[in-house]
């Protein structure tokens, strides 16, 4: 359990095998944004929806065990097969994570944030269809600098509030970043038509 939270940013540092107090905390957190009643502990409401919302935790996530770091040229990010082929903006809602590929070969990644529950960011292979460096949002009345959209009205952008306050929020479905150089490089590199694969 406490794996499956730190995946999804409430549980923070090594797994242990006891539920403390920073277990209930991260429980209470978890509930307080869904408006479960805050008890700290994890009933079957509140374990039945961290498991739609997670994936099962590697041997390594249990053993705190890093990633192994990979040898020069060989891709060490969580690695999606559609993504192996041509110029592909490959977005892990598990790593949290917009990583650059040509050919298979990462090129940068950056840190990202997507939707909640509520407003999910959806998941698939999608393309580019429009680009625009300045958008405000006109259901939600936001900045939405440098916007690629691959879905409807979902859209990879810069957020200043996750650039402020982290993952601390969410968006309303679109597929937030942070650091804003990487991006414009990013808005520059990738036209309309490139293939956007946003997975687990």
């Amino acid at each position: 359990m406490q794996a499956r939270l730190r995946q999804i940013g409430w549980f923070h540092g090594d797994v242990t095998d006891y539920y403390g107090s920073r277990t209930t905390e991260a429980v209470r957190g978890f509930q307080a944004k869904r408006g479960f009643p805050v008890t700290g502990i994890a009933d079957q409401r509140t374990y039945d929806r961290l498991l739609s919302m997670t994936r099962p935790p590697t041997r390594d996530e249990l053993a705190n065990i890093d990633p192994t770091p990979a040898e020069p040229g060989v891709s060490s990010w969580d690695v999606d097969q559609r993504c192996m082929t041509g110029r592909v903006i490959c977005i892990s809602k598990s790593t949290r994570s917009l990583t650059w590929v040509i050919d298979g070969t990462p090129q940068y990644s950056m840190d990202v944030r997507f939707g909640n529950e509520a407003q999910p960011t959806r998941e698939g292979v999608f393309a580019i269809t429009f680009k625009k460096i300045d958008v405000v949002s006109n259901i939600y009345h936001t900045a939405m600098p440098y916007s690629m959209f691959f879905s409807g009205g979902q859209a990879i952008h810069y957020s200043a509030d996750f650039a402020l306050n982290g993952y601390n929020g969410s968006s309303h479905g679109c597929v937030n970043v942070r650091n804003l150089t990487l991006l414009k490089t990013l808005y520059n590199t990738a036209p309309v038509g490139t293939k956007v694969v946003v997975h687990w």
